[in-house]
């Protein structure tokens, strides 16, 4: 299986160095495919558990260690996604994607020191933002590791067919389908400085309780989705309309007065992190188009906020 996984030569020492070299390229993959940091982790692990498993002449055998270990992370995020959708179904609430912050923000310097967070490794682009990520989770578990592997990691549809167990045309068009569903959900984007203005302003006009100020920075049509997973209080439906989302806002703001707000980088775009007692209680990530918000999604869970926590 000739992959881009590996720049070099093809060939993987069993040495720990060369699991370090792998390892970023499969949480890369897998957080896309999962959705989750804690889950993509638990699927890098096992992909080396199964390479350590084998004998040494068993994996000298192997042409390309670096394919054989993407091959085998693919089919294992494919069980994965599959066993997600039961656990879903009793999930308490809303689910959201695991939100990630960028690596210059860590809060207690953890990228900078001998300890490299997974979340660390994650690439930042176009397919981590919140709202690809949300479009995702719509699509079936092998449209999103046909259009994952194909679209995002440009991998031939052959190499694709051998792990989804499908032929390279079933594979196409599953990445078809699910290039429709990202292509459907797009609206025009204005420049990276205007984005961070409106989510700018919409913190102050949420710090400032101003339900007509949230109101103008809001689609008429803007929905906001809170996770909090049943551990911490967030609302287990969304809320629509602008002004319903922005009166939930200044709600909050009433209700919490010692909130702290800060902006930040999620997942690649702006957003906002909402602290308490100087503890990260809510990460929020905001898909705008033109000058308006038109979806907030309020991670509250804090099993999904290990990256942002002190």
């Amino acid at each position: 299986m000739d992959t881009q996984a590996d720049p070099g030569d093809g060939r993987l020492d069993p040495g720990l160095s060369a699991i370090t070299s792998e390892r970023r390229q499969l949480i890369n993959l897998a957080y896309r495919l999962l959705g989750s940091l804690a889950d993509a982790e638990d699927a890098v692990q096992e992909t080396y558990a199964r390479w350590y498993a084998m004998s040494r002449r068993q994996q000298e055998a192997i042409e390309s260690p670096g394919g054989w270990l993407t091959r085998v992370a693919g089919r294992i995020c494919l069980d994965l996604l599959g066993s997600a959708r039961a656990r879903r179904e009793r999930y308490v609430g809303e689910w959201i994607p695991e939100p990630l912050p960028d690596r210059a923000e860590w809060g207690d310097g953890r990228s900078g020191g001998n300890t490299v967070d997974p979340a660390d490794r994650v690439t930042l682009d176009e397919s981590i933002t919140m709202a690809f990520l949300v479009v995702l989770e719509s699509m079936t578990p092998a449209e999103r590791v046909a259009f994952i592997l194909h679209d995002v990691f440009r991998y031939p549809f052959a190499e694709v067919a051998d792990i989804l167990g499908r032929s390279p045309a079933a594979c196409r068009q599953l990445a078809s389908s699910a290039r429709r569903r990202i292509n459907a959900s797009r609206r025009p984007a204005g420049p990276p400085v205007q984005r961070a203005d409106v989510v700018k302003d919409f913190k102050q006009a949420w710090a400032a309780k101003d339900i007509d100020a949230l109101i103008g920075l809001l689609d008429p049509d803007a929905t906001s989705v809170a996770d909090g997973g049943g551990l911490v209080t967030a609302g287990l439906r969304p809320v629509e309309g602008a002004e319903q989302v922005a009166r939930v806002f200044a709600d909050i703001a009433r209700r919490v007065p010692e909130l702290t707000i800060l902006e930040r980088t999620v997942n690649g775009q702006p957003g906002l992190v909402a602290q308490r007692d100087g503890v990260t209680a809510t990460v929020l990530a905001f898909d705008i188009a033109g000058d308006r918000i038109t979806h907030i999604w309020a991670v509250r869970n804090p099993e999904k906020l290990r990256p942002w926590t002190a």
